[in-house]
């Protein structure tokens, strides 16, 4: 029921008959110049299904959001496999196969790996989910809507070049928290659409404070220098750090808002997409925008 809720106000809020804002280059540009507010399914449709998942993700393709976001580490052998945390513990049944704690993702090989269980924690239904690879998540996606990658580990070459095999390249954006990485990454592939996320929680090897970790002009000239095309953000943002964004030619995402009061805040605010647990609750929070 609220999926199909979702897809009304989907339908309400962003017609087929948008007019873009600028000529459009590929499909993440073309998506990014519509002049609306975009929504962000994050690790798919968390709130209803096990995140980083395929079920998770296909809930989100059905709830219409814009992008599908989901995380990735390198294997022990080198391959991209989609999951949030370093370690295996919180959503997979890692423990039960090798009678040990935080095992971390990248001391296992792919094989080692698919014999997890990433779904039974959630929800007894999901037993027998496995944690899918980069590019069978992408695949799984591609087909119906775009991607939001975040890298957690790994080399930007490997997604560089799973993006050019399967002419990916601007069918997804690719962000991270490493900015030297998406610098790195711009430097390989300066067509591809980047987001700078933040705040960094330390600095030259300093603890921020919070102040500190607002979204100001500073932090969006560093971001702007990395290649990046987009701010993403908690919700320590202002109006004016967005009109500096947007006078740069930037966006500005925010993460991780569930609530609609939060979300109207931001609303005002001017951003230009939430990343959100729950995309019919935010999809509920545009259709009822003044």
């Amino acid at each position: 029921m609220q999926c199909c809720f979702a897809l009304v106000l989907a339908a309400l809020i962003s017609p087929a008959t948008t007019t873009l804002t600028q000529a459009a280059n590929s499909p993440v540009e073309e998506l990014l110049a519509q002049p609306r507010v975009l929504v962000i399914g994050h690790r798919g449709y968390s709130a209803l299904a096990p995140e980083n998942t395929l079920p998770s993700f296909k809930m989100a393709l059905t709830a219409a959001v814009d992008f599908v976001e989901l995380d990735y580490y390198h294997t022990k052998d080198g391959v991209p496999v989609v999951i949030h945390d370093s370690e295996l513990d919180r959503t997979t049944d890692a423990r039960k196969h090798w009678n040990a704690q935080k095992i971390r993702v990248t001391d296992k090989t792919l094989e080692e790996l698919r014999i997890l269980d990433a779904g039974k924690w959630f929800a007894p239904e999901y037993a027998g989910t496995k944690l899918p690879t980069l590019e069978e998540a992408l695949q799984f996606i591609q087909a119906r809507g775009m991607t939001l990658i975040e890298r957690k580990s790994g080399d930007p070459a490997v997604c560089v070049q799973l993006l050019k095999k399967h002419g990916w390249e601007n069918h997804v954006v690719v962000q991270s928290f490493d900015w030297e990485y998406l610098k790195e990454y711009h430097r390989q592939a300066p067509e591809q659409v980047l987001g700078a996320l933040g705040p960094p929680s330390t600095r030259a090897g300093r603890k921020l404070s919070e102040a500190e970790k607002v979204l100001s002009p500073e932090w969006i000239t560093e971001a702007q220098a990395t290649g990046a095309r987009i701010i993403v953000w908690n919700k320590s943002v202002t109006s004016a750090a967005i009109e500096f964004a947007h006078s740069k030619g930037l966006k500005v995402w925010v993460y991780t808002i569930n609530d609609e009061h939060t979300a109207h805040k931001l609303l005002e605010i001017g951003i230009d997409g939430i990343i959100t647990d729950n995309p019919a609750a935010m999809w509920k929070a545009l259709a009822l925008r003044k």
